[in-house]
Formats: structure tokens, sequence, C-alpha cells
């Protein structure tokens, strides 16, 4: 494999690094992956079969990229497979990372992952969904949440909070990592309506006169995160639909693309 030249495109979070955990938001700049996976990728469409998905040790060497430059080499990567619900599963110091299924591991169901391990780091993929990354004020508890509309609305980011407090963090902060802007957003009757359903009034979303709209994914998370007590949330400003070059972009490109990952891991020192 060659690799691109340079380190791995990352995104960070003023507010996560003032309380000390390793963290990242990728881009699609510095990896090893190539034709329409270049090159830092981290995931396959489901749909993609045989020779046309990304080769494992490709993905493998893009995680060990990200995970040196984060500061976070020979960490455990945790991930599940994501459903766009609600589902939070917290992996404590011990807990499988996997289920043992009949046929062999198998990838939980959830779309946040909680954790105080601090050998591990947990990973959310995207490609115009959002990543956020929370983090308790002491850097013991950490949490990474993949959140599209169907996720939004059910609640997985009010989850992930509840599932951090119940391992003891107090005061959080967050982060809400780039995802597909309102502009490019285009929703039909139906996302406007469940999103007016749950945001009420204050929905964060524009109709328009054909009946379809567009909804901001950011603004409605970081008012959820307002809601469930965040004490500080950092949105970042990037639209994946928009940037080409930086992002993959699963609305762009039709589905057939890579994924960028928000990663995050408790601080080095704690303990559970």
């Amino acid at each position: 494999m060659t690799p691109d030249a340079g380190s791995p495109g990352v995104l960070t979070s003023p507010v996560l690094a003032r309380v000390g955990v390793p963290h990242a938001f990728t881009t699609r700049v510095g990896g090893v992956s190539r034709g329409v996976f270049a090159s830092l990728n981290f995931g396959n469409p489901m749909d993609l079969v045989g020779d046309r998905r990304d080769p494992p040790e490709h993905i493998a060497e893009n995680f060990r990229r990200v995970l040196a430059a984060i500061g976070a080499s020979g960490r455990e990567v945790v991930q599940v497979y994501q459903v766009h619900g609600l589902a939070a599963r917290v992996f404590r110091r011990g807990d499988p990372s996997r289920d043992a299924g009949p046929d062999g591991p198998i990838d939980f169901k959830a779309d946040a992952l909680i954790t105080d391990d601090p050998a591990r780091v947990v990973a959310v993929r995207v490609a115009d969904c959002a990543p956020v990354l929370l983090a308790s004020a002491d850097g013991r508890v950490v949490a990474a949440v993949h959140a599209g509309w169907r996720g939004v609305v059910a609640g997985v980011l009010p989850a992930a909070v509840l599932a951090m407090r119940h391992l003891g963090a107090g005061n959080l902060v967050a982060a809400v990592g780039p995802c597909i802007g309102p502009e490019a957003f285009e929703v039909g009757p139906e996302v406007l309506a469940e999103f007016r359903r749950v945001f009420g009034p204050e929905a964060p979303v524009r109709e328009r006169a054909d009946g379809k709209g567009h909804v901001d994914l950011k603004a409605a998370l970081a008012s959820q995160a307002r809601e469930a007590g965040v004490d500080l949330i950092d949105v970042l400003p990037h639209c994946t639909a928009r940037d080409a070059m930086r992002f993959f972009s699963h609305r762009r490109e039709r589905g057939v693309t890579g994924r960028m990952v928000g990663l995050i891991g408790p601080a080095p020192g704690t303990a559970p």
C-alpha cells in the first residue's frame, strides 16, 4: 500500500482538548485507501461485495495512523453495528467488545458508545450523519454518538448523556462534528413533521412552498445537548455534502462512498 503524503487529516475540538481526552473527527485525507474510498476510509457500504470493498487491512492502517495522531496508539477501537436508533451501549473494563454469536463474534447493535476504560477508544462511522463526541469534565467518561435524522428524533444523544450519568459523569462537554449542512439536507414533509413533533415550534427546519424543506442536524443536536444538561457545546462548521475534497458524503455520492469516524477515549491516567 502506498500512503498519502503527510499526516491523517483530523479535526479536533478545543472544548474536548481542554479536558484532556484523545479524540478526532476524521476527514478523507491522509490514508491508504483507494478509488471511491480515497484515502482515509473507515467503512464499506453494505451493498458492496467482494473486491469492490475497501480491504480490512487498509481500514486497520487508517485507524493506526489516526490513533497515533491523537496520542492513543495501542488502544482498542470499539465499534458497533449502527442502526439509526437510540440504543446506547456501555463498555467498561473487562466487558467484551463484541457479542459471542453461534457463528462467531458479531457487533453489538447501537448508535451511542460509552466507556470509562482508558485502554479503549469508541468510534462511530459517518458519511453525512452527525458524529457527536462527549466527555465528562474530568476526562474519565466519554461517548461517541452516531446521529442521523432518525437518531435525532429518537433521542440517541440524550440516551448517551443518561448512560454517562449512570457511570458517575458530572459536568459534561460535547462537540458536534462535520455532517450534512441544512442547505444540502433536503427532506420530505414526513421528516419535517417528525422534527416538529420532537422540537415543537422551535424545530430547526425550514419548509418550502412545495412541502419539502431543510433540516439543521447540528442545531437540533446542540439543542438536545443543552436540554440534557451539557455544559459546553462545540459545533464544527463543516458540511460533508458540500466539501468533496475533505469529506465522504453518502448523499453526494449516491451511497457508494467511504466513511469518516468520530472517535474518543478517556483521558490517560483515569480509571473506572
